[in-house]
């Protein structure tokens, strides 16, 4: 083995010699002109098998029933026996599962809802859009999520609720989250989006708070292109959410007087059949995908956790199943001769093997500032709540400042649906950037 700093202090046919070994052992960096360790032929995502999957869909096209009908309803009833939730009501994305679901439990105008900050905009976008201030909570980097022990000291006599978000498919301390939620009377309502049968003690998350949401957008797990559902025992609840969804109109004990037509103010969020056939598809093999990414996890972070500089994530004890949207690492330069995580990406890349450095800092963003100075914020929270440089100070995540900037590292999910031999093959490529870290440095800095 010839590590960098000792081929570049030697002459120049000590170089010329270490090189060739190198190549011989076919351990050269593609990115220095050697051969992949993997041809960047993966799994392709979303999965269509016309066999099993198009009879449901053409039935669909031909039968001119195209808008919310049966199969939405049974896709619906499916979802909550899958999750194990009493109830389920289908949405146009998950987005607007968490703009519901925060509507009707009437969290808005004048509460603040604790929030991690390493998500996608959508979790944070769903508080402003009700009217109400979310407050960052920081990371455990170890486990990417929300830091149960950062939470009571964010709460307020403002704080409504927490939205513990299960990111890249690796779920939240929920027992702590509850047991803090139960103890202060808040509301809980978790951002699932990304966690599809991810286990706690053998408990789906979204089932946990109040109500459950999540996401079926074209890359994740469970896609039917675009789509969303929400989950709860609650029946009055999700009895409202429908009404909400479907322009207001009256729904189960969302009745009022008959006759009396639209009972609340709604939208129409409304998805379709074609998107319930596609759904009902996905759906089908969605568990052993789900087993398929989770033993390939398993394998890739028992690999990969000695290579130095390489910090696999970490799983709660409790943790049963989780998703694996993504497969998530830390990656620490100073154990690559000081190669950027951006060099290492690109490194990564030129082996053949997608990755990506994940999230930026939520919290910095300016749609925080320009919801601030909008006119119906200014007009209902008074001008000290609305103190922009206060609000940054008090909401500082330097742990996810660190995650997002320096360290996250990201492998997608349609990867671990491959072989053992490409999990090795990732190994691999991770093995050859860190033993030729200095030449690539000198290369790509």
């Amino acid at each position: 083995m010839y590590g960098g700093a000792t081929i570049l202090g030697t002459s120049h046919f000590n170089k010329s010699f270490a090189f060739n070994d190198i190549i011989k052992d076919g351990k050269l960096p593609a990115i220095l002109g050697g051969q992949k360790a993997h041809n960047g032929l993966w799994p392709a995502w979303p999965i269509w098998n016309p066999k099993t999957d198009e009879k449901r869909l053409l039935d669909v096209m031909r039968s001119g029933v195209w808008s919310r009908d049966k199969l939405v309803s049974e896709f619906e009833q499916r979802w909550a026996e899958v999750i194990g939730s009493k109830r389920c009501l289908s949405v146009v994305n998950g987005t607007n599962a968490l703009n519901t679901a925060l509507a009707q439990l009437e969290i808005g105008w004048g509460d603040e809802v604790l929030v991690t900050p390493y998500t996608f905009i959508a979790s944070v976008s769903s508080i402003l859009f009700n009217g109400a201030i979310p407050i960052f909570v920081d990371v455990d980097p170890e486990t990417f999520q929300m830091d149960p022990d950062k939470i009571e000291e964010k709460i307020t006599s403002r704080t409504k609720a927490i939205m513990p978000v299960h990111i890249l498919g690796l779920p939240c301390d929920m027992e702590r989250i509850m047991s803090i939620a139960n103890r202060r009377g808040l509301l809980v309502v978790e951002d699932a989006c990304q966690a599809w049968l991810t286990e706690i003690n053998n408990q789906k998350v979204g089932t946990f708070g109040k109500a459950g949401c999540f996401s079926f957008q074209n890359s994740k797990n469970m896609t039917m292109g675009e789509g969303g559902a929400i989950v709860s025992d609650d029946d009055e609840f999700m009895d409202r959410c429908f009404s909400y969804h479907n322009y207001g109109n009256p729904y189960g004990t969302a009745a009022g007087e008959v006759g009396a037509g639209t009972i609340m103010v709604g939208t129409k969020l409304r998805i379709t059949e074609f998107q319930a056939a596609i759904g009902l598809s996905q759906l089908e093999r969605l568990e052993t995908q789900t087993q398929t990414r989770n033993v390939n996890a398993k394998y890739l972070q028992g690999q990969i956790k000695d290579i130095p500089g390489i910090l696999p994530y970490r799983l709660y004890e409790n943790v049963t199943q989780a998703a694996f949207h993504l497969f998530p690492f830390r990656y620490k330069k100073e154990d690559f001769k000081g190669l950027s995580r951006n060099g290492f990406l690109q490194a990564l890349r030129a082996e053949g093997v997608s990755c990506s450095s994940g999230y930026s800092e939520l919290n910095k963003m300016p749609f925080l500032k320009n919801a601030f100075n909008s006119k119906y914020f200014r007009k209902f929270y008074p001008e000290n709540q609305l103190n922009y440089d206060a609000y940054m100070e008090n909401n500082k995540c330097p742990k996810n400042e660190k995650l997002c900037n320096e360290e996250a590292i990201w492998i997608s999910q349609n990867l671990l649906l491959g072989s053992k031999s490409d999990m090795d093959n990732i190994v691999f490529a991770i093995e050859k950037t860190q033993e030729h870290a200095e030449l690539i440095k000198n290369k790509v800095g």
